[in-house]
């Protein structure tokens, strides 16, 4: 570490933000990046894991799996790509407010949903029955594979070999994991490895970007589906916070048209929230006395956090948008096409394995015919995961469909 990195990790940073200079590393340790050695404006422990994010080639794939609407239903409607650049960009910006490392918040943002399946949580639900079996599927641990072993990128080592803090942050996102029988041997294996400390909370940064998730999901589906036309401005009047944005949209512009009031509606929103978490959370850390970030972790229970009234309020909007659009009929008919793709594809390539991509019949432990029945299931649902909705759509056809097959 520089003396320049030192100087821009402790630029107004609080006593308990993640300082670079302070990390506790990498898995594999690379020594200071050779462009870094003494030139100003060097990067960062954590500026360097977002660009290793950025540039993967996961996070590309994002620009074509589904948050709620499948790719061809509309170019307009968020992708788990659009949906993690605004979560980061939320994250970062609150970040700054609360004297935190901008830039491990950014980066744990960026990452949170790179092992996310085609289809969204259709297509996660369709592989996770498919594991049953054989493990089971999880997008969270998921990420964790891409992050430390399915990004070929790097000639010295598998995975992105990100920070100690930025790995925490995605493996913590709901929490500490302190049930035994909850972790998977992904984690485990990392764990036994780096010692991530499960039991303990993560970071501020990382709880902030996990809330920052909350926030960019439950303003920015309003805008999907509205534009969508799954519920109507009408039904929504009556909602907590949505209510009295709406009220002052009216009172402040008068009759506008719906594109206008929708997007003055997910400012508004985001606002509030954003609002109310930095209120909240300085309260806890003022309370909290904390002195350095391993009192966050410490501390037992989240202090980053919403008022109990917000949470209660978000927890009201969670639920109307469970019932209106997440489980609208309409999206009901695409989920049910996603996990038939999902489940045609992964049973085939179990019976008929010579029918992967060549790249994917071998593993280190030799020919997929070869190894465990477990161990072929997860580089099958790997690949799977892997998938766009478009290359998952047109796998399926190629595999399904009585035509040329040189498509």
């Amino acid at each position: 570490m520089t003396i320049m990195d030192s100087l821009m990790e402790n630029r107004q940073l609080a006593v308990y933000a993640s300082h670079g200079p302070a990390s506790r590393g990498r898995l594999i340790d690379e020594g200071d990046d050779a462009a870094s050695k003494g030139a100003p404006g060097a990067r960062t422990p954590y500026q360097r894991d977002r660009d290793r994010v950025l540039h993967s080639s996961a996070f590309r794939r994002l620009k074509h799996k589904t948050q709620v609407f499948v790719y061809h239903e509309g170019d307009y409607f968020r992708t788990r790509l659009t949906h993690s650049i605004e979560v980061a960009q939320i994250a970062r910006s609150m970040a700054r407010s609360l004297g935190l490392n901008d830039d491990l918040a950014e980066a744990v943002a960026l990452a949170h949903d790179l092992g996310h399946t085609p289809f969204g949580h259709a297509g996660e639900d369709a592989l996770s029955r498919c594991m049953a079996d054989y493990g089971g599927f999880d997008h969270n641990e998921q990420t964790i594979r891409v992050l430390t072993t399915l990004e070929h990128r790097y000639g010295g080592f598998d995975g992105l070999n990100l920070t100690y803090e930025t790995l925490e942050g995605v493996i913590k996102h709901n929490g500490p994991i302190i049930d035994p029988a909850a972790l998977s041997p992904v984690i485990a294996d990392l764990d036994a490895r780096f010692d991530m400390r499960l039991h303990s909370y993560a970071s501020a940064e990382a709880q902030l970007a996990n809330l920052a998730d909350d926030i960019a999901y439950l303003s920015h589906d309003f805008d999907d589906a509205l534009r969508a036309k799954l519920f109507t401005i009408d039904d929504i009047a009556g909602l907590p916070q949505v209510g009295t944005a709406i009220a002052d949209i009216e009172k402040t512009f008068g009759p506008i048209e719906q594109g206008r009031m929708t997007h003055e509606l997910v400012r508004r929103l985001i606002s509030v929230f954003v609002e109310d978490l930095l209120a909240c959370s300085t309260v806890n850390l003022t309370a909290l006395n904390a002195k350095t970030p391993d009192d966050i972790r410490d501390a037992g229970k989240p202090i980053i956090a919403f008022t109990p009234q917000m949470a209660t309020d978000l927890e009201a909007l969670r639920n109307f948008l469970f019932q209106n659009m997440w489980r609208h009929y309409k999206v009901n008919r695409m989920t049910s096409k996603a996990k038939r793709v999902v489940t045609d594809l992964f049973k085939l390539f179990m019976s008929e394995t010579n029918t992967l991509p060549s790249e994917w019949q071998h593993s280190s432990q030799g020919a997929i015919d070869d190894i465990p029945e477990q161990d072929k299931a997860r580089i099958i649902a790997d690949y799977i995961a892997s998938m766009t909705d478009r290359y998952a759509i047109l796998e399926h056809e190629r595999l399904f469909d009585l035509g040329p097959i040189l498509r």
